[in-house]
């Protein structure tokens, strides 16, 4: 709606600085609560079938009945406006609901705030700073409460037929239970569609993990509709491998190449990282399986004396390791490493790292909920040579991929 130059004009004739028009007591403010007013005039007069003071009210057997007054929080502070009233009591205004007591949008910045990680203290005093406007902590919870719905309607909703790639790990959580401060795992699983676009299937908290609760996690994928994984990326979780076969028994169980040389170098001096790497480096860009073993071998001839656990990791996870010899390069470059999962669970660790510990599960959850809300906007391309990657597998996997 285009507003003309003389309005613009009559309402800053007295404009001398900026707190004229956007402080505490600006023309913004009071132009808001003025239209805000107007509006529900408006609205009342529809409701009623007559304007004001018009004959055609007498006998109509409703009728205005004075003014109500109500504080309103928004960008501009607190508000206050004149809500109209009638005589029977049934007018429900729209611009300003019955018991709203927020504008439309200020509970959006309240989740924002929240979803980026600040807490309620933060939360209050920014809005405190920036738009004048007190708020309680219960007031932040019951805004943020809202999503809980949202999280469970995202939990359960349906999933693709087929991940040529599911992506697993964890973030640690501090949660309050029994009294008492617990770390407890928050289970991500990260499907990568067959368009090549990530997608984070759900959130799992639990303060132990094994067999029995990755069958519940594989159990419940299946039921959201997921009726085959080609190849499921993990770093060591518990009883995975067997849960992930019982349930989609042709999926390929792939350790993660990069959590494997990271281990690795735990222990290694400073001095003797870079060549323990480069000869790590030689294992697993083997061209063959064979060749890899060979390079294994080598490296424990040469290795063993100073650090025996390294080649002992490697062979005690080998059967997890050999899968990804059996794949070409273009599948190679996108499993060589859950980086997809570590990138998520970093910008998680930054989100959750003011909170000392949530009170419970379902404030962990909701909180880690919200922050991948906003992670995900930016999922907008496939992974990297995907086509190329894509190719493969629809000749690696030509009975399993979907028309």
């Amino acid at each position: 709606m285009a507003i003309r130059e003389e309005i613009l004009e009559e309402l800053l004739k007295d404009y001398k600085n900026p707190e004229d028009l956007i402080g505490k007591d600006g023309l913004l403010k009071e132009l808001t609560k003025r239209l805000v007013e107007k509006a529900m005039d408006s609205e009342l007069t529809h409701h009623l079938g007559y304007e004001k003071h018009s004959p055609s009210g007498k006998n109509s057997g409703n009728s205005r009945n004075g003014k109500s007054s109500k504080k309103i929080k928004g960008d501009f502070g607190e508000v206050s406006i004149e809500v109209p009233r009638d005589r029977n009591g049934d007018f429900d205004p729209q611009i300003i609901q019955k018991h709203q007591t927020r504008f439309d949008g200020f509970d959006d910045k309240i989740i924002s705030m929240y979803a980026r990680g600040m807490t309620t203290r933060d939360i209050q005093a920014h809005l405190q700073e920036i738009y004048g406007v007190e708020i309680s902590a219960d007031l932040v919870s019951r805004v943020t409460d809202a999503v809980i719905n949202d999280v469970k309607e995202w939990q359960n909703r349906s999933l693709d037929e087929v991940y040529p790639i599911l992506y697993l790990d964890a973030t640690i959580v501090k949660v309050r239970s029994e009294g008492r401060v617990v770390n407890k795992s928050a289970y991500l699983a990260i499907g990568i569609n067959i368009d090549g676009i990530k997608d984070v299937l759900g959130i799992w908290l639990e303060q132990s993990e094994g067999a029995k609760f990755w069958l519940k996690v594989m159990t419940e994928l299946k039921n959201r509709g997921v009726r085959d994984i080609f190849i499921a990326c993990i770093d060591g979780l518990k009883g995975f491998p067997e849960a992930i076969e019982a349930t989609f028994s042709q999926a390929e169980v792939q350790l993660c190449i990069v959590h494997m040389v990271r281990g690795s170098l735990r222990f290694v001096s400073w001095k003797d990282r870079k060549a323990v790497a480069g000869d790590l480096k030689g294992i697993y860009q083997a061209a063959t399986e064979e060749q890899a073993k060979a390079d294994l071998e080598s490296f424990a001839q040469k290795w063993d004396g100073k650090y025996p656990t390294i080649s002992k990791s490697w062979m005690a996870n080998w059967q997890r390791v050999i899968p990804f010899f059996s794949y070409p390069k273009e599948i190679r470059k996108i499993i060589y490493t859950t980086n997809a999962i570590e990138s998520l669970n970093n910008s998680l660790k930054k989100t959750i790292k003011n909170r000392a510990s949530f009170p419970n599960d379902e404030a962990a959850v909701k909180l880690l909920y919200l922050s991948l809300k906003n992670i995900q906007k930016k999922w907008t391309m496939p992974a990297r040579d995907w086509g190329k990657a894509l190719n493969q597998f629809a000749i690696l996997y030509k009975d399993r991929m979907p028309c």
